[in-house]
């Protein structure tokens, strides 16, 4: 479907895999309800957006979403960004949706390192969600109270969203590789009544405790009045006995104030067989708390509502991915980063949900192609680096692997390159539906996806998400002229159900409006650098802002300067992103106090501190000793400058800067052109 242009796709879709797909069946049924004649990808995709309230409650028909009230009117304005409000008459609960289904098929099987593997059907998974929020209830826990997990990806986690959202309470969660200081940044500011929590967890054949930070927040957030330990650890049997603790050593007593501390476990048990009734709340109701990457200062608190993420996942997850019952989808993510959030919704299409806790490089680099051939996934999601990782380490799953059952591979974190492009339909299969896709946790969804109607073209995102009105624009321009086939801001003009209901503590909506709409008002800008090709595909060049993306992964710098500023030796700090063997590198540039030489001591003591309070992947691969750091007139250091000069790149607004000499400092740095 669709004229293609100017080159040659990897991969076409077959006429049989046309004809079952699920968005096929979509343009019947909205031909049908409107008496239209929508043929291609790209009419739909123009209905989608002339026609948003049409198309809206066709999705919501079409995916059979559960909900009492009326559906319209869908959409009070959908030119008024932020502000619009979608489905006003409604109500709502997310986790009775993602609970529909109550038989004996699989929803979640969840796998580590260990080689530990567990399974829970449909009715498992609707029993135990019941038990937790019969748990909740019983502690207090209500409509729009915090529930935080400090949780790594397993079953438990998702049985916890799960119970938590069935009472209209607000979850929260962040993985467990962050330090003490990182969980307090962000579970701090939202102040949850009830943290949940395991033991600790395991990484790339280590263990690793999470006593003293869940100690270490329990202490500093008042709020916290009960903890909820699942013995993750425990569930290695041999190791077992020397990891059993009791539960009087997790509850934190101080100022008069008693975090008590409760067995995961037990309570599903004591509350076995219990039913609560769903909250229906309204559509704007909030159902996760998400957190920005810190860059300019403690990480934002993103509120996304029930209704936005409960439609807009299963648009991306039914019609996008063509997601099916029979399906098993895996995505490698933690519970920090929104791919989880994402994963998770896919109860709702009553497909099985593959969760993996681990290093996806142990115990070989081959472990999550043996994960997929293993649990016959057909939906698998990465990372870009970790498909280059892959083919770097000489890995050819087509020889050495079983992918009967792979249907479609996803991609995102960071652009993938051609030669990733490549890797898959040479190395991989010439099957599959190699989908880059790209979004993000502001919006908790995707701007650009795959299309199971459409070629794959090397090195492009396949299509604009059907309902996104997405442009790129020259913002220069007064208005901003939209482009086809240029690098500009990657933009939304129109509203979109999944926006951000609010930001946490932020009552008048002013670090909402500065975060995407004050470089052009009226206007999402998401902080890409993108083009619109000549296919009607994406490509996006990288971050536009000063957010740091090693792996794939969004670091805040503010969090890294946060720990080495503590640091007696230096005196501040400014961290940049390099363009780096197909991904990108974190750089440290420290300005120290006279007399301190940057020797191997206090690298060393820099990557410790850093590893200690954030996580392993905020680590700098390079740490240089600069005499000066470039700032603007407020006295604000400035990242994008020096990403600029060590990119080659020229710098337009010097006259911003209160010492533009200190920019040489960074060119040419021999240190930056090796490993």
């Amino acid at each position: 479907m669709g004229v293609d242009a100017g080159i040659s796709p990897l991969w076409r879709p077959s006429e049989d895999r046309v004809a079952q797909a699920n968005i096929t069946r979509f343009l019947r049924f909205l031909n049908e309800r409107h008496q239209l004649e929508l043929a291609d990808y790209q009419g739909l995709h123009q209905f989608s957006v002339d026609q948003t309230d049409k198309f809206w409650r066709a999705i919501w028909e079409f995916c059979g979403i559960r909900a009492s009230g009326e559906l319209d009117p869908v959409v009070d304005d959908p030119r008024r960004m932020p502000g619009a409000r979608w489905f006003p008459g409604v109500k709502v609960n997310f986790a009775q949706n993602l609970l529909r289904f109550k038989d004996e098929r699989t929803a979640l099987i969840g796998c580590d390192e260990t080689s530990v593997r567990r399974q829970f059907s449909y009715a498992d998974l609707h029993a135990n969600a019941h038990a937790f929020a019969a748990k909740l209830t019983s502690l207090g826990v209500g409509p729009g109270d915090r529930v935080a997990a400090f949780m790594p990806n397993i079953p438990e986690t998702a049985i916890a969203m799960l119970g938590c959202a069935a009472i209209g309470a607000i979850f929260s969660s962040c993985s467990p590789d962050f330090g003490a200081s990182g969980l307090i940044d962000r579970f701090g500011q939202i102040q949850p009544k009830v943290l949940i929590c395991t033991d600790g967890y395991r990484y790339g054949g280590k263990v690793f405790s999470s006593l003293d930070k869940v100690r270490a927040a329990c202490t500093a957030i008042e709020s916290i009045e009960h903890m909820l330990v699942f013995r993750y650890l425990e569930l290695e049997p041999s190791q077992a006995s020397a990891r059993s603790f009791s539960l009087d050593d997790w509850s934190v007593s101080v100022a008069g104030r008693t975090t008590t501390a409760h067995d995961f476990s037990a309570a599903l048990a004591e509350f076995a067989g219990a039913t609560v009734e769903y909250h229906l709340g309204e559509f704007s109701d909030p159902v996760y708390i998400m957190f920005s990457s810190g860059t300019t200062g403690v990480p934002k608190c993103i509120v996304h509502s029930v209704g936005g993420t409960l439609i807009q996942h299963l648009k991306e997850l039914v019609l996008h991915t063509d997601l099916r019952r029979e399906d098993h989808l895996l995505y490698y993510t933690t519970c920090g980063w929104m791919m989880w959030n994402w994963m998770i919704s896919a109860l709702a299409v009553g497909a099985a949900v593959v969760v993996y806790d681990g290093s996806p490089s142990y115990p070989t680099p081959s472990t999550l192609w043996d994960l997929v051939e293993r649990e016959r996934v057909s939906v698998f999601g990465t990372s870009a680096k970790w498909i280059s990782a892959s083919e770097k380490a000489g890995i050819v799953p087509k020889l050495q692997h079983k992918l009967y059952a792979l249907r479609t591979l996803l991609s995102t974190g960071s652009p993938l390159s051609d030669e990733s492009f490549d890797y898959i339909y040479r190395d991989v299969s010439d099957r599959v539906l190699l989908a880059s896709i790209s979004g993000g946790t502001d919006i908790v969804s995707c701007f650009a996806l795959g299309c199971p109607l459409l070629p794959v073209y090397r090195g492009q995102l396949q299509c604009l998400g059907l309902g996104m009105k997405v442009e790129v624009l020259d913002d220069s321009c007064n208005p901003p002229r939209a482009l086809k086939q240029e690098k500009g801001e990657l933009a939304c003009t129109l509203a979109f159900p999944s926006m951000p209901v609010s930001f946490w503590n932020d009552p008048n909506g002013d670090k909402y409006q500065a975060a995407y709409f004050d470089k052009i008002p009226g206007i999402w800008c998401h902080g890409d650098h993108a083009e619109i090709t000549e296919q009607g595909g994406l490509i996006i060049y990288g971050r536009s802002d000063a957010t740091l993306n090693p792996g794939g992964v969004r670091i805040g710098t503010a969090e890294i300067y946060r720990q080495v500023e503590k640091l007696e030796q230096v005196l501040e700090a400014l961290a940049v992103g390099q363009d780096w063997q197909d991904d990108v590198r974190v750089v440290l540039f420290v300005r120290l106090r006279a007399g301190v030489v940057l020797d191997e001591t206090l690298v060393q003591l820099i990557k410790t501190t850093i590893r200690r309070d954030t996580t392993p992947r905020h680590v700098p691969a390079k740490i240089i000793a600069v005499d000066d750091l470039p700032r603007t007139r407020s006295g604000k250091i400035t990242e994008l400058a020096v990403r600029q000069v060590i990119h080659g790149q020229p710098v337009k607004n010097t006259e911003a800067l209160a010492n533009p000499q200190s920019l040489a400092l960074f060119a040419n740095l021999a240190q930056l052109q090796v490993d």
